[in-house]
């Protein structure tokens, strides 16, 4: 079972369940596939809202390999997930806000550290 505080999500793929975390390798992995040089880079394209099937590929394929999965990137091509092309959407945004979304959310709650003015 995926663990939200570690940047898990659970996902059913090919009708299995799968758990998905970028970790520190995984986000470095995408940093060089979408030539961006730094974290806030990467957020920044992800937050254009505009991916790619490739996009996708990639995404959940270094989701899954952060998990511990051995799988490349053509055979995440290769699976199917419940709603098809929007189903595959969802799961790379769902691992995109368990990624970068925690602290957002907890700024916005009144959690966490506090910008100084």
């Amino acid at each position: 079972m995926a663990n939200l505080h570690r940047g898990e999500i659970d996902a059913v793929l090919d009708g299995e369940p799968k758990t998905l975390c970028l970790t520190l390798g995984a986000l470095a992995e995408l940093e060089a596939a979408f030539a961006c040089g730094d974290l806030v880079a990467l957020a920044e394209r992800f937050e254009s809202g505009r991916l790619s099937a490739r996009d996708l590929t990639r995404i959940i394929g270094a989701g899954l390999r952060g998990a511990g999965a051995a799988i490349s990137n053509e055979e995440v091509a290769m699976l199917r997930a419940e709603g098809g092309a929007a189903g595959f959407a969802r799961i790379a945004a769902e691992l995109l806000k368990a990624t970068f979304g925690a602290a957002d959310e907890k700024a916005e709650a009144g959690e966490g550290p506090k910008n100084p003015r």
